[in-house]
């Protein structure tokens, strides 16, 4: 990676740190969580979000082989990640950390969350791509691509943005955040989980988050 794109990369953080941060100033208000787990939630690099927010309706393809509405996205949690496959470092790491996560979950709360990988680079990840990458983390892991408009739309919604790659380039890479969104099962943008994850202290608190 270049010194160039590794400032980017760096200033990308910055701002999801200090945007995660602010909306942390205010988590504290939100009126289904009391004080003291929303301090606790905190602690873990969970984020809640004062109200929540509606995602934008975006189609998107599946590794699953289904098209979905991006606000279909119910029924469950889910923790959504923006990555992609060629992803030297953020990606792996990330991802090896949420199958540890998974793991330390309760067999209850693993039932009530998914995880989404959201990718960043659609002019390289393909659905058969995203799902044999996947597959060697968890194979109930999901992949979404899509056109890489509508990607951006979602991630700038998310407030998770990312910096699209020099696709002339051969071996570009994208710049991105290792942040999570959490989205609460009826579809909505319910917070965040800031990087780095600290994936011990993640499964203490968020069984009480996302409990059925």
């Amino acid at each position: 990676m270049s010194y160039q794109s590794k400032g980017r990369t760096l200033i990308l953080s910055i701002v999801g740190v200090l945007l995660a941060l602010s909306i942390g100033l205010w988590a504290g208000n939100h009126l289904t969580i009391g004080q003291d787990q929303a301090t606790a939630l905190r602690e873990a690099g969970i984020i809640t979000l004062p109200t929540s927010r509606e995602l934008p309706a975006l189609q998107l393809a599946s590794t699953d082989g289904a098209t979905v509405n991006s606000q279909a996205l119910t029924g469950k949690w889910s923790l959504v990640f923006f990555g992609y496959t060629f992803c030297p470092d953020i990606c792996p790491t990330t991802l090896a950390e949420l199958r540890q996560l998974k793991k330390l979950l309760p067999e209850d709360a693993q039932h009530n969350l998914q995880i989404l990988m959201v990718s960043v680079d659609p002019h390289r990840d393909s659905t058969e791509q995203l799902q044999l990458y996947l597959e060697y983390f968890d194979p109930e892991f999901i992949g979404l691509t899509g056109e890489l408009a509508d990607i951006q739309t979602l991630s700038n919604a998310l407030s998770i943005p990312f910096i699209p790659g020099d696709t002339s380039q051969p071996r570009y890479t994208v710049d991105h955040s290792g942040n999570l969104a959490i989205l609460s099962p009826d579809g909505r943008q319910y917070g965040f989980i800031r990087a780095p994850l600290d994936v011990k202290e993640i499964a203490q608190q968020l069984p009480k988050l996302i409990a059925p």
